[in-house]
């Protein structure tokens, strides 16, 4: 329920209006001076503020002031009440004052109910929809942060403060998994560009036939749809404008993809398929691949006058295994991240099982990682501890060998085979997200047999 302050130095105005708004199914709190409505809001929640100009012991305006602080009129601190100034002496100057100091409006004595009511709720709308916006920009913060205390981390996380202020384009290398779309993200939000969009696009995810239309969008019905499409679509170059645009994986375009793309980057403007009049955007684009794009420009896969447009601010990320002192942290990050989701935050991680995850060569980079560490959690809900024996033998055991590179040996065939077969289980469960009716089906044996036989080979869904 919506907390609402009223503070008037009449105590007939404020129990009017405590009961009209209780009725209306507001929390009321009331305060007759500027102290107390002062310490009132420093010791609780409020979404709106009905504030007198002329109370006993100081101005109004005042307490507006002091309530918003430091907060400039359009952009208040998170949790800062809408405000709403009332007066029976009001003077334009006064309103004009109020409003530099970011009240929200102002109502003139005698009050209007019907008014009243609209404006409070028109402020409480308001203050919900920033408060939406300041959630939206912290996780997209805690999204974008740059996670690792290596050296070749903390030079990225230095090449990107650096850089994300410019409008430069940006070409980020990397193999898959290792974090580019993060650092394409951490980007946008260290830019000029922070409070526009991030739009993302996969080129290796879209099918050849259909590319043209996602990245410029159509009109009157032209696109690959068919003719129940929808009459004109924007593309991702439409929606990015005054933002970012990230092309991920640009490598996998095809060579007539890319010579509509330079175009669009030369001319800062577009036709959409089936328009008669260009598109103007203003988008800084950041780009990514796992490929060699020199190599491929060799091989004739990639217009080199495209790789000298994207790669004005080049970047690397470095894939896991040569940074693997930053795995304890990414792996404490990602338990406490899956931790919250499923319920379980106070979940820690032994040390055994850090450097068993230290000594795993990691081909899937940044992503396998936090895979594995949503896996474990969820085939051990009752661990409160993570340790070494919960983690997939995958990362165990790779090839025959241990963690630490040497060939594993086996005093028997039956060791082998049943290390095999734990190994082959855990990955089937691993695929089918824990579901052990579906990795039953998938491995052709009855549920009740697979429980036997993960019981027998020491498979645990818990301990």
């Amino acid at each position: 329920m919506n907390h609402i302050l009223i503070v008037d130095d009449e105590a007939d105005i404020r129990a009017s209006l405590e009961a009209i708004l209780r009725e209306e199914d507001y929390v009321i709190t009331t305060a007759g001076t500027a102290k107390e409505a002062l310490e009132l809001v420093r010791d609780a929640d409020y979404q709106a503020v009905l504030l007198d100009i002329w109370l006993p012991d100081g101005d109004g305006l005042d307490v507006l002031a002091q309530i918003r602080g430091d907060a400039k009129p359009g952009t208040p601190r998170a949790g800062t009440p809408e405000v709403i100034m009332i007066s029976g002496h009001g003077t334009i100057e006064a309103a004009v004052r109020a409003t530099k100091l970011g009240a929200y409006d102002f109502l003139e004595k005698p009050l209007s109910l019907d008014r009243t009511l609209l404006v409070l709720r028109n402020a409480i709308k308001a203050y919900q929809l920033r408060e939406d916006n300041h959630e939206f920009v912290r996780q997209l913060a805690a999204k974008s942060s740059v996670t690792g205390q290596s050296v070749p981390m903390k030079a990225l996380r230095q090449q990107i403060k650096l850089m994300a202020p410019t409008n430069g384009r940006v070409l980020i290398f990397g193999e898959s998994g290792a974090g580019k779309e993060l650092v394409a993200r951490a980007m946008h939000a260290e830019s000029l560009r922070r409070d526009r969009v991030f739009v993302e696009l996969n080129c290796a995810a879209i099918p050849e036939d259909f590319i043209e239309t996602e990245l410029f969008g159509y009109r009157h019905g032209a696109g690959p749809g068919g003719p129940n499409q929808p009459n004109e679509k924007r593309g991702t170059f439409e929606r990015a404008d005054g933002g970012t645009l990230f092309l991920d994986e640009v490598g996998d375009m095809s060579l007539k993809t890319q010579a509509k793309v330079l175009r669009a980057l030369d001319e800062q403007r577009f036709y959409p398929v089936g328009a008669s009049t260009p598109v103007h955007v203003d988008a800084r684009v950041i780009a990514a691949t796992n490929k060699d794009l020199e190599e491929e420009i060799a091989r004739g896969n990639f217009r080199e006058d495209l790789f000298y447009r994207l790669n004005v601010i080049p970047f690397f990320v470095p894939p896991l295994r040569d940074r693997k002192e930053d795995i304890p942290l990414l792996a404490r990050e990602f338990l406490l991240e899956f931790g919250q989701q499923y319920g379980r935050p106070r979940v820690e991680i032994s040390d055994a099982a850090l450097t068993q995850l230290k000594q795993y060569h990691w081909p899937g980079n940044v992503r396998e990682l936090k895979n594995v560490i949503e896996r474990v959690l969820i085939l051990n809900p009752k661990a409160q501890r993570i340790e070494a024996k919960h983690l997939p033998m995958l990362v165990q055991r790779t090839d025959g060998r241990s963690a630490n590179g040497s060939r594993e040996e086996f005093s028997t065939l039956l060791q082998a085979r049943e290390a095999y077969e734990r190994d082959y289980i855990l990955k089937e469960l691993d695929r089918c997200h824990g579901n052990v009716t579906r990795a039953a089906e998938a491995l052709g044996l009855e549920r009740s047999h697979l429980y036997r036989k993960m019981k027998a080979l020491g498979v645990s869904m818990g301990e």
